[in-house]
C-alpha cells in the first residue's frame, strides 16, 4: 500500500526572509502576510528560523542571522506524513521546513498540513485497492474477510517502528480506539501488510487478538511482502526494532547542514 508523502501535503509557495536581513524585514512580512515565523535562507539554502516570538524586544535593525534559532529541524519531501506528524507533535513545532537532496528548501509542512493528512484511515476502499495489486501481480483471485487474528502468529515486513507513536497506539487500544489492522491470511501463514504499531502495542498489553481486514489467498505462493520479511529476518513482532522518533533517517538539523557564517 502506497504511503503517503510529505510531497503530497507540503506548501511549495514558501514565504522566507534572507539571513542578511534585519528584524525590520520580518516586520513587514508578519504585516504582509500575517504568518508568524519564516525559514530564514542563504541563497536557496536553509539556515534557521525567526517567529515573532524572536524579534520582541529587538532593535529593528538587528539582522537575523544574529537571532535566528539554528537547529531548526527539517524535513525530506520523501519522509512519511505520518513520521512528520511524529516529529511536529513531539517536538511542539508548528512548521517543518522541507529541504531537496542539495539542502535547498522545496517547501513546508505545518501542523495543519498534518491533521489534514490524517482525516483518511484505514478503510474498506484502501484494502481492496490492494487486493487488486495482488490480482495484477500474481494473477489470483483474494477474497476479504473480518474478524480476530492471533497477535502472536503475527509476521510482520516492517523492520522499525518509533516509540512515540507506540505509546499511542496503546492508549488508542486501551480506549477502544484503535483500527483493524491489515493482514495477508494464506495456510499456515499471517503476514502483516499494515499496523505494525498498533500489533506491537497490543502484544505489550498482553492482547492476544486483534481485529484486523483479513485478505485471504488460498494459493501457496511467496508474495513479495514474505521476501521482505525474509530479506529482513522478520519472524515474529519481537523483531522488530523500536526508535526514537528524533533518528528518523529523513529528519534532519540546519546547523549540521549549513556551516555558520
Amino acid at each position: 500500500m502506497e504511503k503517503k508523502k510529505v510531497s503530497d501535503y507540503m506548501t511549495y509557495d514558501v514565504v522566507t526572509v534572507e539571513a542578511a536581513g534585519t528584524v525590520k524585514d520580518v516586520i513587514a512580512h508578519i504585516r504582509s502576510t500575517h504568518h508568524d515565523g519564516f525559514p530564514v535562507v542563504r541563497g536557496k539554502k536553509v539556515v534557521g528560523y525567526i517567529s515573532a516570538r524572536d524579534i520582541i524586544g529587538v532593535h529593528p535593525s538587528t539582522r537575523i542571522d544574529q537571532i535566528m534559532s539554528r537547529h531548526l529541524i527539517v524535513a525530506d519531501p520523501e519522509m512519511c506524513i505520518t513520521d512528520a506528524a511524529r516529529v511536529i507533535f513531539r517536538s511542539g513545532i508548528q512548521k517543518l521546513p522541507v529541504i531537496d537532496e542539495n539542502d535547498e528548501l522545496v517547501g513546508i509542512i505545518s501542523n495543519a498540513d498534518v491533521i489534514r493528512s490524517q482525516i483518511e484511515h484505514v478503510s474498506p476502499e484502501k484494502v481492496f485497492n490492494f487486493m487488486k495489486t495482488l490480482t495484477k501481480l500474481y494473477g489470483i483471485e483474494p477474497t476479504l474477510d473480518r474478524g480476530l487474528i492471533p497477535v502472536e502468529k503475527l509476521r510482520p515486513t516492517q523492520a522499525k517502528i518509533y516509540q512515540d507513536e507506540l505509546e499511542g497506539r496503546m492508549y488508542e487500544i486501551r480506549k477502544g480506539l484503535a483500527e483493524p489492522v491489515i493482514v495477508v491470511r494464506q495456510p499456515g501463514k499471517l503476514i502483516m501488510v499494515d499496523g505494525h504499531h498498533r500489533a506491537v502495542a497490543a502484544k505489550r498489553l498482553g492482547i492476544r487478538h486483534l481485529e484486523a481486514y483479513i485478505i485471504d489467498i488460498t494459493e501457496d505462493i511467496e508474495l513479495g511482502l514474505e521476501r521482505t520479511a525474509n530479506n529482513m529476518k522478520l519472524h515474529s513482532l519481537d523483531d522488530i526494532a523500536v526508535l526514537d522518533y528524533a533518528r528518523h533517517p529523513l529528519v534532519a538539523i540546519t546547523h549540521r547542514l549549513v556551516p555558520h557564517s
